[in-house]
C-alpha cells in the first residue's frame, strides 16, 4: 500500500497533534498515534496516558479496534514517535503490538531519543519483520516540541 507523501504528512500532524492531549508525566513521552486503513478511512487514533497512566498512543488505538481485525493487514500506523521496542511498564511494546496485528507500514516523526531506554530497537523491530517504517523528520521537531518538559 503506497500513500501520498501529502496523505503521510496529514495523518501524521494529526498523531502530533493528538499528542497534545497526553496528561502530562515526568517518565514518559507524550504520542499521538492514528490508524489509518487501506482505503484511507481513520480506522481509530490514540495518544498515550488516554486511558490508563500507563497506555502508550499505538497501545491505545489499537484497542479501539477488535483483535485480530483484518483490517489492520493493510493499515498504516502513523505515530509522533518511533514505537517502543522495550518498556517496563508492560510485556508488550508497541512494536510488538503493531508486529502482532499484521500492520504492514508505520510512519513516524521522530526516533525515541536515549531517554528512557538506551537504543530503542522499535524501528530495527519492524523493519527486521518487513514492516515498512518511514520517518518524516520534517515533523520531528513538533513532536519534539510537545516533550521539551523532557528534554531540557
Amino acid at each position: 500500500m503506497t500513500q501520498s507523501a501529502s496523505t503521510d504528512l496529514d495523518h501524521l500532524r494529526r498523531a502530533v497533534d493528538l499528542s497534545r492531549r497526553c496528561p502530562p508525566s515526568e517518565t514518559a513521552f507524550s504520542v499521538g498515534a492514528v490508524i489509518v486503513g487501506a482505503d484511507g478511512t481513520v480506522l481509530a487514533e490514540g495518544y498515550s496516558r488516554e486511558a490508563d497512566p500507563h497506555d502508550h498512543a499505538e497501545e491505545a488505538a489499537l484497542a479501539k479496534l477488535p483483535a485480530g481485525d483484518p483490517r489492520l493487514r493493510g493499515a498504516t500506523v502513523y505515530s509522533s514517535l518511533e514505537p517502543c521496542g522495550q518498556r517496563a511498564s508492560r510485556p508488550m511494546p508497541c512494536a510488538r503490538l503493531l508486529l502482532a496485528a499484521g500492520v504492514p507500514r508505520v510512519v513516524v516523526a521522530w526516533r525515541e531519543p536515549d531517554l528512557f531506554v538506551t537504543d530503542c530497537q522499535g524501528t530495527a523491530l519492524l523493519t527486521a519483520a518487513g514492516v515498512e517504517v518511514v520517518e518524516l523528520s520534517e515533523l520531528a521537531e513538533e513532536a519534539r516540541a510537545v516533550n521539551a518538559h523532557l528534554l531540557g
